[in-house]
């Protein structure tokens, strides 16, 4: 792979949950290649203010190491009631990457407040070539439940009601799921702007 052909995509990630999500939100045609399949193993580092900037940090990371185009994603759960947090912060909220753990800090802090609007943001950054970057927002609003339910989906998943819906994303069938995530939002930009380019 020297190039980013039209059926494969350089996806800079090693998370199998994100990388099976974005499978089934593509053609079958096309193929995900992340950093694991490319045998590159190490962490990358999320130092950024912004969900753009952490984006950018890991796109521009894998981009200078394998000189491929390639594209990252950063993703957040802001909630109206606690000031935007977990927001950039929401991979590592209690101070551990378990959601199992954030997801139960977020409940404990909204024990008792009535306002639990909040909305999921995905934004993917994609590098094409030295200079030339692109990034794609996706949005879901929702509020969040009184507790955990469900076991599809990763992440915030088990304590966000999307607009619309009575079941936590973690209840939604991923079928149901794809037509509305932030995810999805956020690939189908993705995949029509490579789409235009072919």
């Amino acid at each position: 792979m020297n190039h980013l052909s039209a059926d494969r995509l350089l996806f800079a990630t090693h998370n199998p949950a994100k990388v099976s999500e974005l499978s089934r939100l593509l053609s079958p045609s096309k193929k995900i290649v992340s950093l694991t399949e490319l045998g590159y193993n190490e962490e990358i580092p999320e130092t950024g203010d912004t969900l753009e900037a952490n984006a950018l940090q890991k796109a521009k990371t894998v981009f200078d190491l394998f000189k491929l185009p390639c594209f990252s994603d950063d993703s957040g759960l802001f909630i109206e009631a606690l000031n935007g947090e977990p927001g950039v912060h929401s991979a590592h909220y209690s101070g551990k990457r378990d959601y199992h753990i954030n997801n139960q800090l977020v409940l404990d802090k909204l024990a008792g407040i009535t306002n639990r609007q909040a909305y999921f943001k995905t934004i993917f950054c994609f590098i094409e070539a030295e200079g030339q970057t692109t990034y794609f927002e996706g949005v879901v609003h929702g509020i969040i439940a009184k507790e955990s339910r469900g076991e599809n989906g990763f992440g915030y998943d088990p304590i966000f009601i999307p607009d619309g819906y009575t079941k936590t994303f973690g209840e939604l069938s991923a079928e149901t799921k794809k037509t509305l995530s932030h995810r999805a939002r956020a690939t189908e930009k993705l995949i029509d702007f490579l789409r235009d380019k072919e």
